[in-house]
């Protein structure tokens, strides 16, 4: 099978545009449909014609994204993967009919999975890249697939995308005659621990991986959400009414510390924000906060801390509460109990840690729930290991990208994680392989009052390596010019279409970006990348 589908591409590559070459390279692609793969069952091998690519997930009413409106032809492939008796892993893998660049691309998930990530799939392929995408072994968006089955809750943490990975480049071999040159992984949140997974785990399956956000340290991460939906519950409820109310008194408090005046922090590390000068001195209103809100807010900015007040889990930052993506949608929710940051912690708690649909968090005790959910889950979800030397002797590169008011995952997180890896292998040694980059203004993965489209989404046009970080770590791998600062957009009404609204560079860590403080604080141009601020 394997010498037929070779001569197929074969008499593709030398036969002229006519269909005689059309028919050959379709039935190359349909071919496919008889590997004999151990564990691997392939449903569909068929070519998709260039234009407009319908995902099928996409909703009724929805309208088509732009991502998807001008696919180039390719040969779609979708399988089921089984590695163990409970497994049941679907798999799309997109290989370019034409002008296939050589590489294979890695696409993830955020949340709990349980789709296919077309939007990924659709943009890897027009740039050239053979690609593939997995819905990590279920098909929902919530966490009841794993109540009471623990093969399934190992395919999520981190088998299905090694076995994806795997699967996908042998059928790439078996349709082009060759295998991918060079892989790369690229995902935020969820898809963010997927990619450090990958190279903690295995560390040959890529040689270079972009990270977002990453969901590295689960377990405490989650029981810190437990913790402060606790303390959100009844008088300690925010409403988000006074977000804006928060939001305007960090400003006050912060804003002008970086040497300018512009609804970003550039380090909030540096505000030192105190939230009882909030506290309601008369009749609660939403121009003040009571003393449990105080509290609350108090709980926010700190973390999680267990019973012996060691810290479990950083903090979120200040800056930026306020917006589309902020703490109206991850913290308070437009209502009591409504917060995705809950969602996720009943989604965990209930079926993958204490496998009971009836589980109560506001009866749950913090600590004995971290206990159980590292025995039962730690080593599936926590994606913490710093010895990267694997990763790093194979010749791989990592960059790293965070938001600093990511309302979702502690900005903190990944700068403790870059610093355990320095530490693991040594400073020399992670400056060949190793770079972060922390976003002023950035909420989770994208959005905020900051610049924050650096070319880091799924469907980002691929420009050129200083505005766009996936280019930047590509030319890293394959030209050995190591990323320096980039150029962030912040586009008016965030749409890009309406315009720029102001560059910003970002910066490798431990560097920022320094105004100038006469030129044009809405360019670039007027920053320059310092190692103090």
């Amino acid at each position: 099978m394997r010498n037929r589908s070779r001569l197929m591409i074969s008499l593709v590559l030398i036969l002229p545009c006519t269909a005689s070459a059309a028919e050959a390279l379709t039935h190359s692609c349909s071919g496919l449909r008889e590997l004999a793969l151990p564990n691997v069952t392939v449903t569909v091998a068929e070519i998709v014609a260039a234009g407009m690519f319908t995902p099928p997930n996409l909703k009724s009413g929805e309208e088509v994204p732009p991502v998807f409106k001008s696919t180039p032809a390719f040969c779609r492939v979708t399988a089921t993967l089984a590695p163990t008796s409970d497994s049941d892993i679907k798999l799309e893998i997109w290989l370019p009919a034409h002008d296939w660049n050589g590489k294979f691309k890695g696409v993830g998930n955020g949340g709990f999975a349980g789709h296919i990530n077309y939007g990924g799939l659709s943009a890897a392929v027009r740039d050239g890249y053979a690609s593939a995408s997995t819905d990590t072994g279920h098909s929902t968006d919530g966490a009841e697939w794993s109540l009471r089955h623990p093969e399934k809750l190992v395919d999520y943490g981190y088998r299905a995308i090694h076995e994806m990975t795997v699967q996908a480049k042998i059928i790439i071999q078996n349709f082009y005659g060759a295998a991918p040159k060079l892989s790369y992984f690229a995902s935020c949140s969820n898809g963010g621990r997927q990619a450090l997974m990958e190279a903690q785990r295995f560390p040959d399956d890529y040689d270079g991986i972009l990270a977002g956000a990453p969901a590295t340290a689960w377990v405490p991460m989650l029981a810190t959400g437990l913790k402060l939906a606790q303390k959100l519950e009844g008088a300690g409820y925010i409403p988000p009414a006074r977000i804006p109310l928060i939001s305007n008194a960090v400003l006050a408090a912060c804003d002008e510390l970086d040497g300018l005046k512009d609804g970003v922090l550039n380090d909030p590390r540096k505000c030192h924000f105190d939230p009882s000068v909030l506290l309601c001195k008369g009749t609660d209103s939403d121009r003040c906060l009571t003393e449990p809100q105080v509290d609350s807010l108090r709980q926010i900015y700190a973390g999680g801390h267990d019973a012996s007040r060691k810290q479990i889990f950083p903090g979120l930052l200040p800056g930026a509460e306020d917006g589309p993506g902020g703490w109206k949608l991850w913290i308070t929710g437009d209502q009591q109990g409504r917060s995705l940051s809950l969602g996720f912690v009943n989604g965990y708690f209930a079926d993958m840690v204490y496998s009971n649909k009836d589980w109560d968090f506001k009866k749950a005790n913090v600590d004995d729930a971290l206990k159980l959910g590292y025995k039962k889950t730690g080593d599936a979800m926590d994606a913490i290991n710093p010895d990267l030397k694997a990763f790093l002797a194979h010749g791989g590169k990592l960059v790293l990208y965070h938001g600093w008011n990511d309302p979702a995952i502690s900005a903190i997180n990944s700068i403790d994680y870059y610093e355990n890896v320095v530490a693991a292998v040594g400073t020399e040694s992670a400056e060949k392989f190793l770079r972060l980059y922390m976003v002023p203004g950035m909420q989770h993965c994208g959005g905020g009052p900051g610049a924050s489209s650096f070319g880091q989404g799924d469907a980002a046009a691929r420009t050129d390596p200083q505005h766009d970080v996936f280019t930047s770590l590509v030319r890293w791998v394959e030209n050995g010019q190591a990323p320096d600062k980039l150029i962030a957009t912040k586009y008016r009404e965030g749409h890009e279409a309406k315009g720029v609204e102001m560059t910003r560079p970002v910066c490798p860590y431990p560097k920022s970006a320094k105004y100038n403080g006469s030129s044009d604080p809405k360019s670039a141009s007027s920053f320059a990348c310092t190692s103090g601020n």
